[in-house]
């Protein structure tokens, strides 16, 4: 069996189909539910996360469950170090000096969450916020920093690694003034949601 951390994420049209769908994904494999909530206009999210074949294998029984209520989903094995972190809402400092902010915003969760993770990797910057749905219509969005042509790097992968229609706006903030830095960046949690840590 493969080792290793995976996310799976599941989207459903009907919110009592979304709680069917994360039963089903719990009892077929042990995952941990990074997130179980609702979307405005009545939608539902699952995020898990745990080994690469166990979160395949949850994946699976959800997407069975929801079958007709499907909306969207992701498998992403190997996400990014920093990736997790900032979805269990972990604190992350700035450097004192932020050269340059990101911002990368999409129509869904799972388009974020894949535009966050090549970002990531794809150049040396650091994941300042994730924001997930809820009170944003269902969309999502991530803010990174780092110098200008790393930031530039990785809003270029970011663009790569998704369909061209889930990205909603693209923008770069060179020299951000440090009252945006306070107002914005000081003050943004990691992710909209509480969330429990993994085993």
């Amino acid at each position: 069996m493969r080792s290793g951390p995976a996310l799976g994420l599941i989207e459903t049209c009907s919110i009592a189909r979304g709680m069917v769908v994360c039963d089903s994904m719990v009892k077929r494999a042990a995952v941990d539910v990074l997130e179980a909530f609702t979307v405005s206009p009545g939608r539902f999210v699952i995020l898990v996360a745990g080994k690469v074949a166990e979160v395949e294998e949850s994946l699976a029984a959800g997407l069975t469950s929801a079958a007709e209520e499907l909306l969207d989903q992701l498998f992403l094995p190997h996400p990014h170090l920093r990736l997790l972190p900032a979805i269990r809402r972990l604190p992350v400092t700035p450097a004192p000096t932020i050269e340059a902010v990101a911002i990368y915003e999409t129509t869904t969760i799972a388009s974020t969450l894949l535009a966050a993770d090549a970002a990531l990797k794809a150049a040396e910057v650091e994941l300042l916020e994730v924001r997930l749905a809820t009170g944003i219509g269902g969309k999502a969005y991530f803010l990174l920093t780092g110098l200008l042509h790393e930031a530039q790097a990785a809003l270029e992968a970011a663009r790569a690694a998704i369909e061209a229609a889930r990205t909603v706006k693209v923008e770069l903030i060179p020299r951000p003034h440090p009252d945006f830095i306070r107002a914005v960046v000081q003050q943004a949690p990691a992710t909209a949601h509480p969330t429990s840590e993994p085993g």
